[in-house]
């Protein structure tokens, strides 16, 4: 009921504030929504007393969460856009047939070797901190990382 009255009370002067200080093209109903439901969400911290300051601080906030936005999007709008490669067609034809040779190859590795692997290669983990997680012994995570880059090397001539 309380919020009912307060809503009826304050939305128009929310969205006027917030129309007069940031113009239309932000949608400032959406805001105005916005900020109730927050109020809403935090009702049972919001005293009613602050209450009025509580949602008008929320509006402005959102607005200029949202003209912050709206500079980023120019601004990535603005940037030249890469439209060609130096790469020749052959070159890029030869990396994804390289990619998918390895993509095969590291899917032929054991679980083992191909867990200590990409832990190490791909997320950079040390040798110390795969073998805590695997609850193995240093030289087990070498020897298994040994034993992937070996059998790489065998799948895969160019590596």
């Amino acid at each position: 009921m309380l919020f009912n009255t307060f809503f009826k009370k304050y939305a128009k002067d929310l969205h006027d504030f917030l129309h007069y200080k940031f113009g239309s093209h932000l949608n400032p109903k959406d805001k105005v929504q916005e900020s109730f439901i927050k109020l809403w969400e935090n009702c049972g911290k919001v005293k009613p007393e602050k209450a009025k300051s509580y949602l008008f601080t929320v509006g402005n906030n959102l607005m200029l969460n949202e003209v912050k936005h709206q500079k980023v999007k120019l601004k990535y709008r603005e940037k030249p856009q890469k439209h060609h490669t130096n790469e020749s067609p052959e070159f890029l034809m030869e990396e994804n047939e390289y990619m998918q040779k390895l993509q095969a190859a590291i899917s032929n590795l054991t679980e083992a070797q191909r867990s200590a692997f990409l832990l190490n290669r791909v997320e950079g983990k040390k040798h110390r901190e795969i073998a805590e997680l695997l609850d193995i012994s240093i030289k087990a995570v070498e020897k298994r990382i040994y034993g992937a880059l070996k059998k790489l090397r065998e799948d895969i001539k160019e590596i």
